[in-house]
Parts: C-alpha cells; sequence; structure tokens
C-alpha cells in the first residue's frame, strides 16, 4: 500500500522542486518525476511504467490533474484504469480524492461535465456537416478518375487493347485505383 508521487515538467529548463516539495508534504513514499511534452503521447514513458506497477491499495498522488493527462478524455480514462485496479488518485491542487466518497464524487462530476462537452461539440459538429450538404457541399477525397476516364478504361479493357495495369498506368493511377473505380461504377449503375 504505497502512496506514490507524479511530477511532470514540460521541459528540462523548468524545474520539479515545486510539485515534488508539495508531493513530499502529502505523505508520498516516492516520486517519480520525468520532463517530457503532454502533448506528445510518447513523451511520458515515466508515467507508463509508474501506471503499470501501482498495486491494490496504491495511491497516486499528483500536484494537478494536467500534470498526469493531456485531456480530460486521457484523465478520465486513466482514473477509471486505476479504479478498476483497485487504486486511488488525488490530485493536491484540485483537491481531488478518490479514497473519498465527496472526492469521488467531485471526480465524477468532472467527468459528466467533460461528458456533455464532448456531445455537444459532436451535435455541433453533425448540425454543420448537415447544413453543408445541403448546401452541396461535398465530403471526402477527390475522386481520381472522372467518369469520362472510368468509360475509356472499359472500353480498352473490353476491347482488350490494354491491360488492366496499362490502362491504370495510362491515367496515371494504379492498377487497384482504377479497379475499384470501374467496380464502383458498375454498382453505382445497378
Amino acid at each position: 500500500m504505497a502512496t506514490v508521487g507524479y511530477s511532470r515538467v514540460s521541459t528540462s529548463g523548468q524545474d520539479h522542486r515545486l510539485q515534488n516539495d508539495a508531493l513530499e508534504a502529502a505523505g508520498c513514499d516516492y516520486i517519480v518525476s520525468e520532463v517530457g511534452s503532454g502533448a506528445n503521447e510518447n513523451g511520458r514513458p515515466q508515467l507508463q511504467n509508474l501506471l503499470a506497477k501501482l498495486s491494490p491499495n496504491d495511491t497516486l498522488v499528483v500536484w494537478r490533474l494536467d500534470r498526469l493527462a493531456r485531456s480530460v478524455k486521457e484523465l478520465i480514462a486513466i482514473a477509471n484504469n486505476l479504479s478498476d485496479r483497485d487504486i486511488s488518485l488525488r490530485s493536491l491542487n484540485e483537491l481531488i480524492d478518490t479514497t473519498t466518497p465527496q472526492g469521488r464524487m467531485i471526480f465524477h462530476v468532472f467527468a459528466m461535465i467533460a461528458q456533455f462537452e464532448r456531445d455537444l461539440i459532436a451535435e455541433r459538429t453533425k448540425a454543420g456537416l448537415e447544413a453543408a450538404r445541403s448546401r452541396g457541399s461535398q465530403f471526402g477525397r477527390k475522386r481520381l478518375l472522372t467518369p469520362a476516364q472510368i468509360r475509356q478504361a472499359q472500353d480498352w479493357l473490353a476491347s482488350k487493347k490494354m491491360t488492366q495495369a496499362q490502362a491504370a498506368k495510362a491515367l496515371g493511377v494504379s492498377r487497384a485505383t482504377l479497379m475499384r473505380a470501374i467496380a464502383l461504377k458498375l454498382d453505382a449503375s445497378k
């Protein structure tokens, strides 16, 4: 049953002392410190190692939640993973302590707000896409072959003037792209 601190600074020019002093004062048995950007997914190997080594009934303590995760989504994923493994989470600045009922409640209120925000964003995005479609906008990658080019390739192949590879080369695409375009055109005409 260890109490483990985690501190992170983004660049080597920054100092861990403020975080480490607070973690020591909070009674951490040991502290894992790391230099790495939170924005870089692979920039926090010490955190990944620490999370893997924590055992049931351990407590992970951070100075601030933003030291632990890059986003609310990631924070919730980490907290849920810890909870599933019977590991507590404490944040000193936000006064969150999942070892107490109040701390768990506050954490879940934050999680519900984050979910609400994600749902609103998804709703606005969907509405925006529908509005753009109704104005005639098309999404996705531009087709590499025009209908006329596909008809031309079909004529070459039907008359055996060219092989699939030759027709594709003449049109400046791969054989797979040409055959996919022909198949799509045939499916659309059914």
